[in-house]
């Protein structure tokens, strides 16, 4: 993987209380500037409405910054959640980190 591209790993729910602690993290590694940022989820067990709206104000954000953001290893109530919404639509979504990791390996365009 790229040195470009930062990894963050949160854990536990997408709620008001998660999510922002994932918020204050994305902001601090947007505030040092990277080219990419995937947030891996495989360790978040339910993202609900706050959850979804931190995800939208991170997307905002990177974009303002010029960071592409990738998600990954969304769980089945998360994947079901994006798709209810359309956001499926707007966010760059990897079933899993090896994915991720070919896909950027394999094409410039991502970063």
């Amino acid at each position: 993987m790229r040195e470009s591209v930062r990894v963050l790993e949160p854990v536990g729910l997408m709620d008001s209380n998660g999510s922002a602690q994932v918020r204050r993290e994305v902001a601090d590694l947007l505030d040092v500037g990277v080219e990419a940022l995937l947030i891996d989820f495989k360790n978040i067990t339910f993202i609900d409405s706050s959850g979804l709206g931190t995800l939208v104000a991170i997307l905002v954000r990177a974009r303002s910054k010029r960071t592409n953001l990738y998600l990954c290893s969304l769980n089945d109530q998360a994947n079901i959640l994006l798709e209810l919404t359309k956001m499926d639509k707007v966010f760059n979504i990897f079933p899993d980190r090896a994915t991720f990791d070919r896909e950027i390996e394999n094409s410039k365009s991502l970063v």
